[in-house]
């Protein structure tokens, strides 16, 4: 494994997140605009993020501390949990960092978070054909498909 440093995302870190956000191919209104505008609303929800301590917004550096991978967690309160719960809305690592544990360095940390703020766990979603699923990448770190459970969406 590569040598992999993780930190809380900074302002500085916004071309890097919007770059691997844009090279994801996910999002067609990504697609339609601009990089600048790309960035603008990464800085917004970065400033967002960092505005109180119910999120948590972590960038991992390689070795020669250039920024390949983010992850984005939001802490939230549940009447019926022990603690609160940890929701990993977005983890993402550059293409060509892949492999080398930085998913997995990201992931530890937000575990460390996760255990300091008294959560009960941690909640992901993972789409059926992404590399990370086939490649059982959640499942090494412990988490478990809930199979009863259904994934609802209402988009506005």
């Amino acid at each position: 494994m590569a040598e992999i440093t993780v930190r809380r995302a900074k302002h500085e870190d916004v071309p890097v997140i919007a770059e691997i956000i844009r090279k994801l191919g996910w999002f067609s209104y990504v697609e339609d605009e601009s990089p600048a505008a790309t960035e603008r609303r990464v800085l917004l929800h970065l400033e967002l993020a960092d505005a109180d301590d119910s999120h948590t917004v972590l960038v991992a550096e390689d070795a020669e501390g250039v920024a390949v991978g983010y992850v984005s967690v939001h802490w939230l309160p549940y009447l019926m949990l022990e603690g609160p719960e940890g929701y990993v809305s977005e983890v993402f690592v550059r293409e060509e960092a892949r492999g080398k544990g930085v998913g997995s360095a990201l992931m530890n940390d937000v575990k460390e978070y996760a255990g300091a703020k008294g959560c009960s766990r941690l909640m992901l979603l993972n789409n059926g054909e992404r590399d990370s699923r086939g490649h059982e990448f959640y499942t090494t770190l412990g988490f478990e498909e809930q199979p009863e459970m259904a994934t609802l969406i209402l988009n506005l």
